[in-house]
């Protein structure tokens, strides 16, 4: 009975944050080269704060109400136009984003390092995976893509990933305290 209530429960919480996610994706700052977005922000927060397993959950479900047309994406934008257009990538690419950053948390401890160097790793994946699909869709050099798709977004993806560490572990800690989030381990003592 535990069990079949925390999966529920998680399951809840995993499409709560792809709510979030769709909501944060609509924060702009416009900046002169690259706006910088609440999106990536979102994704670090979601898998800092529930893990690998919940947190790649919450953004599949986020990227199966983008794909189905519901206008979560950047820009209130949604439709499988967007998943497998230039900017497609960046999207698919926070599948393995959230799963490595959790999975990095799990596998040493819920700490706000640990979870910068998580995080940051994140950016990275994310970056890549984007680089690479635009680099395929527009049919540019590896140089042109990297210049337009992965170097802009550094500095301003760093600054994400060391918010989305510190707020990540201070909400996951704070949720843990009130037993609004609990780990499978924790349910099962």
């Amino acid at each position: 009975m535990l069990e079949s209530r925390f999966k529920l429960q998680m399951m809840i919480t995993s499409a709560l944050f792809a709510a979030i996610i769709g909501v944060l994706a609509q924060v702009t700052i416009p900046l002169p080269l690259v706006p910088i977005t609440g999106q990536t922000l979102a994704i670090g927060l979601a898998a800092t704060i529930l893990g690998a397993r919940y947190g790649t959950l919450s953004i599949v479900i986020y990227l199966c109400m983008g794909a189905i047309g519901l206008p979560v994406f950047a820009q209130m934008t949604g439709g499988l136009g967007i998943l497998f257009g230039p900017t497609g990538g960046y999207l698919v690419g926070f599948i393995p984003t959230a799963f490595i950053i959790g999975y990095y948390l799990e596998k040493t401890s819920f700490t706000i390092k640990n979870a910068m160097i998580a995080n940051i790793i994140g950016m990275f994946v994310a970056l890549a995976f984007g680089t690479v699909w635009l680099k395929v869709i527009a049919n540019l050099s590896w140089a042109a893509a990297f210049t337009g798709g992965f170097a802009p977004f550094l500095i301003t993806g760093i600054l994400k990933a060391a918010l989305a560490a510190w707020a990540g572990i201070a909400v996951r800690n704070r949720l843990k305290s009130t037993s609004l989030l609990t780990t499978h381990r924790a349910q099962a003592k």
